[in-house]
Formats: structure tokens, sequence, C-alpha cells
């Protein structure tokens, strides 16, 4: 899933017809004073990251005038809030607080749904995980016929399913925020979203119906049709991508035969022991990140080449792999399915050939098995012969064996790290 910052989610929802405050993104102090002084009332400004609890993290700040909001801005740009680093801030009209409710949909992943669901609640601002767990009655819920969507009337039924702390919505807001819930499904479906929320949904003291937060995600398969939300990497993250990621992002988007994963764990890396980790499918290939992970090593990346991919894309992403100030490079093929492991080895035979003259004695550990295991050895044993390498190979019967491998691991970063250091 692709996540969206609040700016974008609420022009999404301003494109619906729902309404949110008054506001721009800015990305400078200067700029968050100019719109304060257009706004020209108290103001709040936050911190446009993918983390909530922004408000417990000082990622909130008010302003009751211009230059108390360039000050907050000026505070919180560069800043980390939540150990993300602050590059955009929202600037808006702080609102008068009647009632706090909630609507969201997102699809459900559950063998009797698969499909969305739209939730409401006459409780907002809190988690509505939190709610279902001490209000359970505040809550209702609407699994969609997809191929009807929803209209007024189920939009009634939601609000109707409700109980309210206090006295109910009034005709005239309830039809309004009747209109809010379908123009969510309506902004859901348009947008290809996995989930979108709004919380709160305000209710002000003059009665407006206005989006005070959002969350959006967006199906990442679906983000090639959307360009004017400017995602250029759609991987389900809590950070934005790091240039190598971005870089690697157009292995995977040239070429969808097969998976070409890659995430960097850290991205900034200094010292030792750090190892480029690449795996073929998920399980096994994480029970070996593990061992390793016990014996002291620092995983720098994550890659996955899964699903019978070319030797050309493999081979990009053992690149992206080594291009990182790395000790090593560990492949823990620890897959039987249905691909054919000789593409993996004609990209490795053809990526560390170009690498070994640059690193020698470089740790090359390969766990490989599959179908054509034996033609795949067999590529690796012919290609890596003459390479200055510190390289192993192993098959099937170590898959289950990571306590095995990653002592082989140990040991042999451990001498090109000496070896090094003469």
């Amino acid at each position: 899933m692709a996540r969206l910052y609040e700016y974008q989610g609420k022009q999404i929802l301003h494109n619906m017809g729902i309404q949110v405050p008054e506001g721009k993104s800015v990305d400078s102090a200067e700029e968050a004073r100019r719109v304060a002084e257009e706004i020209k009332k108290p103001v709040v400004i936050k911190a446009q990251v993918w983390a909530t609890g922004r408000f417990k993290a000082g990622g909130i700040q008010f302003a009751n005038s211009p230059q108390e909001a360039e000050e907050a801005a000026r505070k919180l740009i560069g800043s980390q809030v939540k150990g993300l680093r602050v590059e955009r801030l929202l600037v808006e009209e702080q609102l008068s607080v009647g009632r706090e409710l909630y609507v969201g949909v997102m699809v459900s992943n559950s063998y009797k749904i698969k499909g969305p669901v739209i939730v409401f609640s006459s409780e907002g601002g809190s988690s509505i995980e939190e709610v279902a767990g001490r209000n359970p009655e505040r809550i209702s819920r609407l699994i969609v016929d997809y191929l009807k969507g929803i209209g007024p009337e189920e939009a009634h039924a939601l609000i109707a399913g409700v109980s309210f702390n206090g006295a109910g919505l009034g005709q005239e807001t309830t039809e309004e925020i009747s209109r809010v819930i379908c123009n969510v499904y309506r902004a859901f479906k348009e947008y290809d979203a996995r989930s979108l929320e709004i919380n709160p949904l305000i209710v002000t003291k003059d009665q407006r119906i206005i989006a005070a937060d959002c969350h959006v995600t967006v199906d990442d398969n679906s983000v090639f049709r959307h360009p004017e939300l400017g995602i250029a990497l759609p991987r389900d993250m809590d950070r934005p991508a790091t240039e190598l990621e971005k870089v690697a992002w157009k292995i995977e988007e040239g070429d969808y035969r097969g998976t070409g994963y890659f995430s960097q764990m850290h991205p900034k890396i200094e010292g030792e022991g750090w190892l480029g980790f690449h795996g073929i499918g998920g399980g096994g290939a994480m029970l070996g990140a593990s061992a390793f992970v016990n014996r002291g090593f620092k995983i720098a990346n994550y890659a996955d080449t899964s699903g019978d991919p070319p030797a050309s894309k493999i081979y990009r992403v053992i690149k992206a792999i080594l291009s990182q100030p790395v000790d090593g490079y560990v492949l823990m093929g620890a897959c039987l399915a249905n691909q054919e492991q000789w593409h993996h080895a004609h990209a490795l035979v053809k990526a560390f050939r170009e690498e070994a003259k640059r690193r020698p004695g470089f740790p090359v550990i390969m766990l490989i098995g599959g179908n054509k295991e034996k033609e795949a050895h067999e590529i690796i044993r012919e290609g890596f012969k003459s390479l200055p390498l510190r390289w192993e190979l192993y098959g099937r019967e170590y898959i289950y064996d990571t306590d095995f491998i990653a002592n082989r691991v140990e040991a042999l970063v451990k001498e090109y790290q000496l070896e090094k250091k003469r």
C-alpha cells in the first residue's frame, strides 16, 4: 500500500465535495507565515509525516498570529517526529469543535468478506480499535456490495446504528454527514484506495461538517492510474524512500515478471558487520535473517526475487544490494516452489564477475534449492571457480539448517574483516 500525506488526502476529499479546513501545505517558515496571514485567524501547524500520535510527539503546534506560525514552523521543519524527518507542513485554520465523529472505509481481507467495509462511529479522535473495545455500541459497520455501492439509505442506516454520548444529530446534520459517507466511499473507489479514514470528522459549533484529519493508502498496483498523486515509490513504508530504493524501484516498475523487491533496513550504514541480504520467498529467508542478527550482524537491506523473475531482473537487484558498503552477501534461496533457479545462477555469475576485482576476498554465501537446482549449482561453480572471492554454495538439504549457514557467514565475514585491516 502506498501512503499519502495528510495534505494529499485532504485534496482528494476536497475533490469529492467534502469540506476540509482552509489551509495549504508549505515547506518553509516564511510560507507558513504567509498562509497564516491569508487565513486571518488562529492556525494549526501539522508536521507531514507518516505517523499517528503526532500531537503527543510535538508534531502539531498551534499559533494565534502569523508570527507565532512562522516560529512554530521554523522549529518543526528539519526536526524529527517519531523518528521521521519533517520536510513539509500543513498550515490550516483552527476549528471550533462541537462534536468529533469517525468515518472510514477499508478493504477487509477476511475470507468471509474480501471487499470494502464502511465504518461509522459517534466517537472520533480516538483509535477506532480503542473505541470498539471500550464502547462497541458507538460503532456501526456495513459490508459494501461492490457492484451496488452505497447511497443515502445505507448511509442513514450506518448513522442510525450507533448510540451517541449525549444528544444525537439533528436532521440537517444527519443529512450532511450522510452525504459525507457517500462521498468518502466514492473517493475510496475512484482513487483505488485500500483504506480511507477521516478521524476526526468535526461538527463545528456553527454546524459545519469538516474533515479535520485523514489517512489514505492507495493500492500499490493502481498507483500508475494516479500520476497526479506524485507517488515515487508505491510501497507500504512509514518513511520516505531513500535514493537507492527509488533507483531499485525502477527494476520492478519496468519489468513485472516475478518480484524484484528491495528495501533498505537502515538508510545510513556505518561501521562493520553489515550484510547484504537476498531472499527468495519469505519464511525460510527470514529464519536465516534472524539467525544472522543473533550472531551480531546487521541486515542492511531486505531483497526478494521470487515468482520466477528473469536473470536480468535478479542481476539488477543483486547490483543494488552490492552498492551498499556491506561486509558480505547472503542469498537465502529457501524456495522449493515452481521457479527455475538457474535464472538466479546466471544473475549471480554475471554480477560477481563484475564485482570480484573491486572487492577481493568478499564473502558470498549462497543457499539455493528448488527446480533446476542441480543445473543452477553447476552454473555457479563453473562461473565462480576463478573469482577471488570467499564463496560457498549450499542446496536444499540446508534449507532448515539456518544455524549452519549463519556459522559459515560468521566465519567468512570475520576472515574478510581481518584481511581488510592488514
